[in-house]
């Protein structure tokens, strides 16, 4: 089949879904925004997007639509000359959540049009109005997260299939678009994953960790409330003083994935590290920023406990990642986390807000390591079973676009 794959930061979640498809023998391609410098073994288009400026005039509920209609605009403009140029594709796998796929089937009619559905917004019952501490509250803001919802509707009305990566994320849909999806996780490299007794990890001042140590780890691609960076920090001083001996590694950077930044400037790291900073000891807590996957994979080895938080959002792979590699992960008991954590089984939930609680779950388990060792037996377990790319998750994504090729 004739296969393209858009997304603006390609590869994205198509990391081993096209190289995948491209070794079976398939025509495969992907278009990406211009500014987007990530390499692939698959052949790569880029398309120019210079967005436009939004008329201040217009109401807030539809700025999300604008802009990301605009971005669609481009991509069309691109895909037009594609098709000038004679070609034309079976099957479209695009991301819905920057607009890109709003107009292809203008474009290529003939084509089946697969979409990533990876969130839908909702005014209540999900992230908005999750945290008071860090998100206004009111009318106001589930009107704005609502009207947000506007584009990734249009993208799924128009698609013949759409694809989330796990049942929460798929039932944050409305139930007309929720039939339109099949829940497919991206999938984890279980077999890259296997623990290593022998794996070491160089901290920035130059000590080495190895597994047995007492490490206790925390990842983010930004150290943001979204991801619970601030209840993790406010539980630190507590575990410390408990555990003279660990060492805690947090992975991530200073600025915003999700959310919004602080109003009055500077980053959350900084402003949360303060509240904090005083009553533990800076000299066992490590800021590594980002990290290469290869030097992430040996921090999970070394790591006794992991900890990871998040509001009900879309789940970060290094939670699953961290489970497969045998590690024991405790996470908030939200709903895309306790879908995959059964608390007891196969790792810990803790009440997301509740500071004490994470305190005495990260001490018990840095303090009795044993006591844990069936549950990241059944975490590695389970991730292997249900979540592994070779053996799950890819067969099922190249058996859903063989599928749409021949519908």
């Amino acid at each position: 089949m004739k296969l393209l794959f858009v997304h603006q930061n390609f590869p994205g979640q198509f990391l081993h879904l096209a190289p995948e498809m491209q070794r079976l023998g398939h025509d495969v391609r992907a278009l990406t925004d211009a500014s987007n410098d990530k390499t692939s073994p698959v052949p790569i288009l880029r398309y120019t997007h210079k967005p436009q400026e939004v008329d201040p005039k217009a109401t807030r509920l539809g700025r999300n639509f604008t802009l990301m209609s605009d971005r669609g605009v481009s991509v069309a403009r691109h895909a037009r000359r594609m098709r000038a140029e004679g070609y034309v594709p079976d099957v479209i796998y695009g991301h819905s959540g920057w607009g890109e796929t709003l107009f292809l089937k203008e474009i290529w009619p003939e084509a089946r049009l697969l979409v990533f559905a990876e969130f839908y917004y909702r005014g209540i019952g999900a992230d908005v109005g999750f945290d008071p501490e860090f998100q206004v509250q009111g009318f106001d803001q589930v009107m704005i997260a609502q009207s947000r919802a506007g584009y990734l509707a249009q993208a799924l009305i128009h698609a013949d299939r759409g694809v989330s990566p796990t049942e929460w994320q798929a039932s944050t849909h409305p139930p007309m678009l929720r039939r339109q999806l099949e829940v497919i996780f991206d999938g984890v490299d279980c077999a890259r994953l296997t623990p290593n007794p022998q794996a070491r990890f160089a901290l920035p001042d130059g000590r080495v960790l190895a597994r047995g140590d007492e490490v206790l780890t925390f990842v983010n691609r930004n150290l943001e409330p979204y991801r619970g960076y601030h209840i993790f920090l406010r539980a630190l001083p507590d575990v410390l003083a408990a555990r003279p001996d660990a060492q805690v590694v947090i992975v991530g950077e200073a600025g915003v994935s999700y959310g919004s930044a602080p109003k009055d400037g500077g980053t959350w790291k900084d402003l949360i590290l303060a509240e904090v900073k005083d009553r533990i000891d800076l000299s066992r807590v490590h800021f590594t920023g980002k990290l290469p996957y290869d030097r992430l994979v040996d921090l999970m080895h070394v790591s006794r406990v992991h900890a990871y938080l998040t509001y009900p959002f879309v789940l970060s792979w290094s939670m699953v990642e961290t489970m497969a590699a045998g590690t024991l992960v405790i996470g908030s008991n939200t709903a895309p986390v306790a879908e995959v954590i059964r608390d007891g089984v196969n790792g810990r939930l803790v009440d997301f807000f509740d500071v004490a609680g994470w305190s005495a779950a990260l001490t018990d388990a840095l303090a009795r390591p044993e006591a844990y060792a069936a549950m990241r037996e059944a975490a590695r377990r389970g991730m292997r079973d249900r979540y592994d790319l070779r053996s799950v998750c890819l067969p099922k994504q190249v058996d859903l676009l063989t599928r749409l090729s021949r519908s």
